[in-house]
């Protein structure tokens, strides 16, 4: 039997695929959860065999859950199951820990394939990614080692930009993350003082670049 989680902010689509896996006699799903901070806890209580993940979620994005996860449930399998095509999210995911990487638009029963693949100590990418990560390394072999602007913030640094471009106060923030308010000030201050931003409406256009946040 395999265990899975689902983990995206829209029901529908966590029901499309349960409907999907449900079907398979030896798939089992034993949690959900609809940001990547429950996604977390969620993984500490279960740590199922194999995590299928969205990228641009609230609270906590994909892409620093997947790597909460990895330290959490080192022996679980986790696919990213995403809108999103460009090179950028692709490799965030893979270096994050993804086993796999999996197109929304294309994937259907692809995904049955991709939670075998994955379970059997194999990684799964749909041929676009394939065809994505290729260029990037055969086109582009300077992304090699360049340093990705979102590697120069810290993990937690990384929590507090999310949680600023969605809007939340201080205070609010403090509340989530369970330290103070000044705290949190600092933390943004250094955070956008690394990425060379000055105002807010740029800190926004930057996360949704990076896939921290979408507009929906």
């Amino acid at each position: 039997m395999i265990t899975i989680m689902l983990v995206d902010d829209h029901t529908v689509v966590r029901d499309g695929l349960r409907l999907l896996l449900e079907m398979q006699p030896d798939f089992r799903i034993i949690a959900e959860a609809n940001n990547g901070r429950e996604a977390v806890a969620r993984a500490s209580e279960t740590c199922p065999d194999v995590i299928v993940m969205d990228i641009a979620m609230p609270e906590l994005n994909g892409i620093d859950a997947l790597r909460q996860i990895r330290h959490i449930c080192p022996a679980t399998r986790v696919i990213v199951l995403s809108m999103h095509t460009a090179s950028n999210y692709v490799i965030q995911a893979l270096q994050a820990g993804a086993d796999g990487y999996l197109l929304k638009a294309t994937a259907g029963t692809e995904v049955i394939h991709a939670i075998r693949v994955v379970q059997s100590g194999q990684r799964y990418l749909s041929q676009m990614i394939v065809d994505t990560v290729i260029s990037v390394y055969l086109g582009q072999p300077e992304t090699k080692t360049h340093k990705p602007p979102l590697d120069r913030l810290s993990p937690r640094e990384r929590e507090i930009l999310q949680l600023v471009v969605e809007g939340k106060s201080s205070a609010q923030i403090a509340e989530v993350l369970f330290i103070s308010s000044n705290t949190v000030d600092t933390y943004r201050s250094r955070l956008m003082q690394k990425l060379g931003i000055s105002d807010l409406p740029t800190l926004v256009k930057f996360a949704i670049q990076q896939g921290l946040t979408t507009l929906d």
